[in-house]
């Protein structure tokens, strides 16, 4: 299965990943929990690495604050 785009994958999560990751902009590794909670709703393994600039971009700039 091809691994969907953080635009298809965001709105899948679950509130407590998306705060992490908007209380962690641009960290360099990402909490086992919130990773695990990208993989399931289809998102990049993030096991040992971190997203992309581009999706960290989407993070900051685009992603919605009212889950």
């Amino acid at each position: 299965m091809a691994e969907l785009r953080i635009e298809q994958w965001w709105v899948l999560l679950d509130v407590m990943p998306k705060e992490w990751f908007r209380e962690n902009l641009r960290a360099s590794a990402i909490d086992p929990d919130a990773a695990r909670a990208v993989s399931e709703v289809g998102g990049p393994d993030l096991s040992g690495t971190t997203l992309s600039p581009g999706d960290w971009d989407f993070i900051e700039t685009q992603s919605e604050f009212v889950d």
